[in-house]
């Protein structure tokens, strides 16, 4: 019954029709031929009849048919829309989700670039505290006690990585002349080490910038820092230095007590 139930009206319509049909044609070769004469009629005569009686019930089902299959390919367009609807809903949420994972990969590199950017700092800090203490500390003719080197070293110890950084760049702010503000980085080799090494570390820092923040923004706040300020100093004379001193190959890159 729940078959017959779902069935179309047009399939409905076309049994009823062909029952009424069948029918009809039953009475007809009863009223008028007469069923004994039409058992005996000739093969072609009998094929000539069915093919008359039964054509318009042909068609009848092939135009049923043709709606049927129509509707039934409407209903296949709309479950494929839909289907593809879900599958277009599907791809924006993957994307969506790529790019909810690209930016969580971008940000753990960034916060992993930040915890290795305070080591570093301080490592610039102790490069800067070598190169500060080489020309102006008491020992190489200049006017830093030792207690003020202590104190110094107490403040970089203390969490304060640029404290010889700013030292640094007031001291080549109050020298006078380019070629005092040239040795105070490439005076002598010990200098030219210590510089050289401060400039190699900065730009592998700066380089690492680049690599995990497209925006640069990590990079320009670096380069506005005091280590920033004094690498740009820095590399200004390293390029007018002779070759023996601007070479880090040369005069190494590498803390020497």
């Amino acid at each position: 019954m729940s078959r017959l139930s779902s069935l179309d009206w047009r399939t409905w319509f076309g049994l009823v029709v062909t029952l009424a049909w069948l029918l009809l044609g039953y009475f007809y070769i009863r009223v008028t031929v007469g069923w004994n004469a039409f058992t005996v009629l000739p093969a072609d005569e009998l094929g000539n009849f069915l093919e008359g009686a039964f054509a318009p019930l042909a068609f009848l089902w092939l135009v049923i048919g043709y709606f049927i299959q129509q509707r039934e390919l409407e209903r296949n367009t709309e479950a494929l829309s839909s289907q593809l609807h879900e599958i277009e809903r599907s791809a924006e949420q993957s994307v969506i989700q790529s790019e909810k994972l690209a930016e969580s990969e971008v940000h753990a590199r960034q916060q992993t670039f930040l915890t290795i950017a305070q080591n570093v700092r301080a490592q610039l800090g102790t490069t800067t505290g070598l190169l500060f203490i080489s020309s102006q500390s008491a020992a190489a003719d200049g006017h830093v006690t030792q207690e003020e080197q202590s104190e110094l070293f107490s403040r970089l110890g203390q969490n304060d990585p640029e404290v010889f950084t700013r030292r640094l760049l007031e001291t080549h702010i109050m020298l006078d002349d380019e070629a005092s503000r040239f040795a105070l980085f490439y005076g002598t080799d010990v200098r030219a080490r210590h510089t050289n090494n401060f400039l190699f570390t900065f730009e592998r820092l700066l380089a690492r910038a680049e690599a995990v923040d497209p925006d640069q923004v990590i990079r320009d706040s670096l380069s506005g820092t005091g280590h920033g300020l004094l690498y740009q100093i820095a590399k200004r004379h390293q390029l007018n230095a002779p070759e023996e001193l601007r070479d880090p190959a040369r005069t190494g890159t590498y803390v020497k007590m």
